[in-house]
């Protein structure tokens, strides 16, 4: 079953010259089934990048998904044009009376900053605690998941001495997770960020369960039952190029950055980096939105009333 955005949003001509399958509204009227309702808080400066990086792996679903595309209502963006985001996304106040069957928080540019210094850290606070009440299934990606486990737990953030960047392998922790289902015992995931967070803080929380984790970068995802909660402090979402981009980024703009590890061919940068997570990201959001439709109530009102 494909997934249901708007033609005229960018990432419907994308998605479909790669092969995932997306439908009209005209289309997804004629399905007598009620679609997912997912929303996705876009917090990425380049939000157009995400919305594909997003949509790809959410429709590649068997089952129908509408997307709901969201900004902060008190945070202009700089990358985006304003008509992009007037024509395609709601801010949370719009939204704040619906109720959905996932809700996705992206990462953001602000991890070197202190949570109350970011500007719309008050909201993000109120986004989060609606979540709880309007939301059967939270996943919360990189800045987001360390934003929201701080929230939730007081689990702090670290500051790294040098950008954790590059392809990393990583370790299945319970190979019986649901979210897990058909996960190697190692895989890679690309990583890309300046802090991070400590297993010896999650484990005070007796809530928490670490379910992905790796030798050299520390927690990757942690599930919480209460609230059907993911954090994944990493981002298996990324396309082929987005740590290349990142890189040649910084270094056309004379910032230090080392070589992304375990990325390019033989560390060599003039070649084309091969995508090695690809697979595995498809199986968690595949598996997350499995798990979504086997435990989400077919009345989207009864979600947050405990009947669910």
């Amino acid at each position: 079953m494909p997934i249901k955005i708007p033609d005229t949003l960018p990432a419907f001509e994308t998605l479909a010259h790669e092969g995932v399958r997306v439908m009209t509204e005209t289309v997804a009227i004629r399905q007598d089934i009620r679609p997912l309702q997912i929303g996705l808080l876009n917090l990425m400066p380049n939000k157009i990048k995400t919305e594909i990086q997003m949509a790809r792996l959410i429709g590649a679903s068997p089952l129908q998904v509408e997307l709901s595309l969201v900004r902060i209502g008190a945070h202009r963006a700089k990358n985006t044009s304003e008509d992009h985001l007037l024509s395609f996304y709601e801010t949370w106040e719009e939204v704040q009376g619906r109720k959905f069957d996932g809700f996705i928080i992206t990462g953001a540019p602000v991890e070197t900053l202190e949570y109350e210094d970011v500007t719309y850290w008050d909201e993000l606070k109120r986004i989060l605690d609606w979540t709880e009440t309007n939301v059967h299934s939270t996943l919360n990606v990189c800045w987001g998941a360390m934003a929201a486990i701080y929230h939730f737990h007081d689990v702090p953030k670290y500051p790294l001495k040098e950008k954790a960047f590059g392809v990393y392998r990583h370790q299945n922790l319970n190979r019986s997770s649901v979210y897990l289902n058909g996960f190697s015992d190692d895989f890679a995931v690309p990583v890309s960020r300046w802090t991070e967070v400590r297993r010896a803080d999650i484990d005070k929380v007796p809530s928490l369960e670490i379910l992905m984790e790796s030798k050299e970068m520390g927690v990757c995802l942690v599930h919480e039952k209460k609230g059907n909660r993911l954090y994944m402090f990493n981002h298996v979402e990324y396309d082929s190029t987005s740590l290349s981009d990142e890189y040649f980024r910084d270094v056309d703009a004379g910032v230090p950055i080392k070589m992304p590890h375990d990325y390019f061919p033989h560390n060599d940068s003039t070649l084309p980096p091969q995508n090695r997570w690809r697979s595995h990201a498809h199986l968690f959001f595949g598996n997350w939105i499995n798990e979504m439709y086997q435990t989400t109530p077919y009345d989207l009102a009864e979600i947050g009333t405990g009947k669910s």
